[in-house]
């Protein structure tokens, strides 16, 4: 490596940390991610602090590059076509419209404005045409990993959710292709070459020349996953297969520029996006594949974003953000009109019409690699565009994802969980399946003050008449049975029926009740994590006599204590509730000499207490010691889990 690039990369690499903590900030107070990383870079770059230099900027050009090459495999990775054919007649039409409207609009927006924009308004005709046409293509890009999060956020499930999804991801590979014939084109204007038929040929060659080099990649990156060397250095050679796209597309360009006269410029971005496409659906290394992509998504994202924030040109970014709000405008109105045209061809819900345009919005990755392309491309006025384009992907970043959440909630397809229910008062269990463990669990529970309700899908003749047990028959389960079986008064349930029927109820109760505690018994192990995404506390019959028994080898005595097996002594958790013990440190509390606190549960983590913790409303400690001791304890904090 040159001696002369560790001194910028090992600054940049210390910038990179505190761009991570920095953007967390942002999150809190409900920005996006990438605005906080655009900030440090913006705030270290050449025209504030000065931390990274104009030369500095240039020696890490290759972190960019290899930072796309990530992006667009990202890209490349979330289209599979088998999750495609269910919505595929309105992903096809919304895909067409969205892309041509938003094209079409943006590009005569921008060539409308381009005397008021400081860089173009001196341009022949030809070249605002040339450029306008350039950036109405950028304008097309989505951003995928943020439509991704925000389903998984409101846990999204319909037909309006398919295809906003199979719509985006769609969108950001043709994108690529559009402009890979965009930039040809526009380059013969600008650079005052007459369109002819032998340019249309250089660029179908330039097109199948992409599509080649992507097959050769997939089958290098097949190879890489068929042999057993660790995870990191897969990775590593994988980034730098990407990274080697741009020097070959680079290369190329010169080569052929050299002895042809003539510029042959394969898009690297397309390289690798196909070739991540092709491994993606057509191998059986999707998973492993997929694992580092999602593993090595932050630091990428990090790098990538704050870096842009460096280069931006922050005098010319303060003057252009007038120009920036018209041209997110026009880009709102590219996007309704491709949401209408769309969803009327294909024949889509009035109410998928109406807010068919809102998942759109969110733009990052793939556009802002478009962009860097034209800015390394075109000195004299590239990075100035670069910054308008950069503008107004904030600005879409900002309202992009609030505007997706509310889509999904005013069509109904959100699945979030309900508010936490409050604690009565009274130990309520419901029970889902009468068998012999259902039935021994409640006359165990019974005995320490639960009220017990089983529902079973038994007939009332199969069930041992039992006087004093609540046991009521169901045949199916929907919301009105669950009510019927008031949930609401329920503090935890206990589900014991087929994984199917399980994961219904768990469901119900996830979203409509907000029940504290939810326990399942699967029967199959591969459905362990999508209960554990429903935050139930899952036990696989499977593993659960072999972990009991470790547990007896580990520390028999606290196995016993967990089991109820020590007389008089017992575990508990309880809540705090109590307003005169918040705010109150451990050691303050003057708790029984045979209490000990294991933990508290705050905000869904879990924290290993000390004297100096201190509590808070709504915490849940974990404590231990005799049966009567943990009652004064529960009475006091005033609420019992």
């Amino acid at each position: 490596m040159n001696i002369e690039l560790l001194i910028p990369l090992a600054t940049f690499i210390i910038i990179a940390f505190a761009s991570e903590s920095i953007s967390k900030f942002f999150t809190k107070i409900h920005l996006p991610l990438i605005s906080g990383l655009i900030f440090t870079g913006v705030l270290v770059g050449p025209y504030l602090l000065k931390i990274i230099s104009h030369d500095s900027l240039h020696q890490l050009t290759f972190m960019l590059d290899v930072s796309l090459a990530f992006i667009a495999m990202a890209a490349g990775n979330e289209l599979h076509l088998e999750e495609l054919q269910n919505s595929l007649r309105s992903i096809k039409f919304n895909t067409f419209f969205q892309l041509l409207m938003t094209f079409i609009v943006s590009a005569s927006g921008i060539y409308l404005l381009s005397d008021f924009i400081p860089f173009m308004k001196d341009m022949d005709a030809n070249v605002k045409f040339a450029i306008s046409a350039l950036l109405g293509t950028i304008f097309i890009a989505r951003s995928p990993s943020s439509a991704i999060a925000i389903i998984k956020e409101m846990r999204a499930k319909g037909p309006f959710t398919s295809t906003s999804i199979g719509v985006i991801v769609l969108i950001d590979v043709l994108v690529v292709i559009l402009f890979a014939i965009v930039f040809a084109l526009s380059q013969s204007i600008i650079d005052h070459i007459s369109v002819d038929v032998m340019l249309l040929i250089i660029i179908i060659l330039e097109l199948l020349a992409a599509a080649v080099l992507a097959f050769i990649m997939a089958k290098i990156m097949g190879f890489v996953f068929s042999i057993k060397i660790p995870q990191f250095v897969k990775t590593f050679i994988i980034l730098a297969l990407g990274y080697s796209s741009f020097i070959i597309s680079e290369d190329i360009l010169k080569i052929s520029h050299y002895y042809w006269g003539k510029d042959f410029f394969i898009e690297p971005i397309l390289i690798v996006l196909l070739a991540s496409f092709y491994i993606t659906n057509y191998t059986k290394n999707k998973l492993e594949f997929s694992n580092i992509l999602h593993k090595n998504g932050t630091w990428i994202y990090v790098v990538f974003f704050t870096l842009t924030g460096a280069t931006l040109k922050l005098n010319l970014f303060v003057e252009v953000w007038d120009i920036a709000l018209v041209l997110f405008g026009i880009r709102i109105i590219g996007l309704i009109l491709g949401s209408v045209f769309g969803g009327l061809t294909a024949k889509n819900p009035l109410k998928h019409i109406k807010y068919g345009w809102l998942p759109y919005l969110t733009q990052a990755g793939i556009g802002i690699g478009l962009a860097t392309e034209i800015s390394e491309k075109y000195i004299e006025w590239g990075n100035d565009a670069f910054t308008i384009i950069i503008a107004v992907i904030v600005l879409s970043q900002i309202v992009g994802p609030p505007l997706f959440k509310l889509a999904i909630l005013k069509v109904g397809e959100s699945h979030i969980k309900a508010p936490d229910q409050e604690f009565a008062g009274i130990k309520d269990l419901l029970i889902f399946g009468y068998e012999t463990q259902s039935h021994a669990i409640a006359r165990n529970l019974e005995q320490n003050g639960w009220g017990i309700k089983i529902a079973t899908f038994l007939q009332q003749k199969d069930i041992e008449h039992i006087n004093d047990l609540d046991i009521i028959c169901i045949d199916h389960i929907d919301l009105d049975i669950l009510n019927m079986l008031e949930v609401k008064k329920a503090e935890a349930a206990l589900l014991l029926l087929s994984d199917d029927k399980n994961y219904r109820i768990a469901e119900l109760l996830y979203e409509h009740f907000g029940t504290r505690e939810v326990i399942v018994r699967i029967n199959d192990r591969t459905n362990y994590n999508k209960f554990k995404e429903l935050g139930c506390y899952v036990v696989d019959p499977s593993n659960a006599m072999i972990n009991l028994l470790m547990q007896y080898v580990k520390s028999p005595h606290s196995a016993s204590l967990l089991l109820g097996e020590l007389k008089g002594q017992s575990s508990l958790d309880i809540e705090v509730r109590d307003l005169t013990v918040v705010g109150e440190y451990l050691r303050d509390l003057h708790l029984p000499a045979d209490v000990i606190i294991l933990s508290i549960e705050r905000r869904g983590e879990v924290i290993i207490t000390h004297g100096y913790t201190k509590l808070e409303l709504g915490d849940i400690m974990t404590v231990v010691g005799s049966e009567e001791s943990l009652e004064m304890l529960s009475l006091r904090c005033s609420v019992v889990i």
